[in-house]
């Protein structure tokens, strides 16, 4: 199993301290709203790019850990692809702890296969982590956005609370029962809809905010186009 370990800065218990998190396995989780209008809304804009309705809601996709990264630059085939702002569960040493994301996929591909096109492109994270039990009491008030900047222009992409998600306990417990997120899993949580829809940019940031303790996690990544040839 293709794993990778990342150096993060974990804050807990009111302490902040760097530590290496080896990840085994990923788990890309969608279309994971409590609202079903809004979770409605996101499956029509991407049947309006061809891709398909999901078999089940939610979903699991399984990728290969080694895409995750803290770069802040990522390389991909063609002009095709697009992020998408999550909150990144993960489970090390025995701790669950919360990040940041961005699902960045390949929208081609993903008309044609959506487990191929998550695997198609790097996960971008951002480099801090915070203990889940910290914020589990106001985890509703949690904020996601996303700003991308597309022909030189930084526009807000995404933003919605956490309370429009399922919670950690629900989305792990669909997936892995009563025995909780296995050791050195990494899954993320699901996405809101993109404000004019969904589209390609040069550069992608995205933050997690706690409105309660007063602080946010951000981290961006600019998007280098690959040739295609023939």
């Amino acid at each position: 199993m293709s794993g990778t370990t990342i150096d993060f800065l974990v804050r807990a218990d009111g302490t902040a301290a760097r530590q290496p998190v080896t990840l085994n396995r990923l788990v890309i989780a969608g279309w994971t709203g409590r609202d079903p209008v809004a979770r409605d809304k996101h499956i029509a804009e991407l049947e309006e790019l061809g891709i398909s309705r999901p078999a089940s809601t939610p979903i699991y996709y399984e990728v290969a850990a080694s895409r995750l990264t803290t770069a802040d630059l990522i390389e991909v085939s063609g002009g095709e692809s697009s992020g998408e702002v999550e909150f990144v569960l993960m489970k090390s040493g025995g701790r669950l702890l919360v990040g940041v994301g961005s699902d960045h996929t390949d929208r081609k591909v993903e008309t044609y296969n959506i487990t191929v096109s998550k695997q198609m492109c790097d996960k971008p994270v951002a480099p801090e982590l915070w203990l889940v039990d910290d914020v589990l009491g106001h985890w509703d008030r949690l904020m996601l956005r996303a700003y991308a900047t597309i022909n030189g222009e930084r526009v807000l992409y995404q933003e919605g609370a956490l309370s429009g998600m399922l919670a950690p306990s629900d989305l792990i417990a669909r997936r892995y029962g009563e025995a909780g997120l296995p050791e050195g899993t990494a899954m993320f949580g699901g996405t809101f809809a993109a404000k004019g829809g969904i589209r390609p940019a040069d550069r992608f940031e995205f933050e997690l905010a706690d409105p309660v303790l007063n602080r946010v996690v951000r981290h961006g990544y600019t998007v280098a186009q690959l040739v295609i040839a023939g």
